[in-house]
């Protein structure tokens, strides 16, 4: 056989071979205790062992509060009150340009240096054109009357300013 294959076998055999755990009374020679054990139960035992304590020790960092004392996490109640401190900035600093704005607008009217309306003739090409239909021009019967009294007094006026410059 080939040398690795004998080392193959000989580590199998050791992990394999059974074995007796024994704890002994020291003054009476009483066996209190015994158990069979292989190498490969030893191991195994302890892999998953320590598989659990570090899963367990993660699983009470992460989800309590313990995880606060670590450097680098922040507590909930400080994350929660830093974002809102944030939006609130972000409001005051929006308020806070538009103030100056209005405010840079009224010194300049109260200076006179007023800015004309720059109109962009595109966009008034662009822009939408509504059709007004004649019904909804049409005057309602109140707005004749109304129309008809003003014709009349502009009549009544013209006529008294007419005799007045005679």
């Amino acid at each position: 056989m080939s040398k690795k294959r004998l080392k193959r076998q000989i580590i199998k055999k050791k992990l394999f071979t059974k074995n007796r755990l024994v704890i002994l009374n020291e003054d009476t020679f009483e066996e209190i205790f015994s158990l069979r054990l292989t190498l490969m139960n030893v191991f195994v035992v302890a892999t998953i062992g320590a598989i659990s304590i570090i899963f367990v020790t993660t699983f009470i960092i992460a989800f309590t509060p313990l995880r606060e004392y670590i450097p680098g996490y922040a507590s909930t109640k400080l994350r929660k009150e830093a974002t809102e401190l944030a939006l609130k900035s972000d409001s005051l600093s929006n308020a806070l340009k538009k103030n100056e704005a209005y405010q840079k607008a009224i010194i300049k009217v109260l200076k006179g240096e007023l800015d004309y309306e720059k109109v962009n003739k595109d966009s008034i090409l662009a822009s939408d054109i509504e059709v007004i239909k004649p019904e909804q021009v049409a005057p309602s019967n109140e707005e004749l009357q109304l129309r008809k009294e003003v014709e009349a007094e502009e009549k009544r006026i013209q006529s008294e300013a007419k005799k007045s410059k005679k």
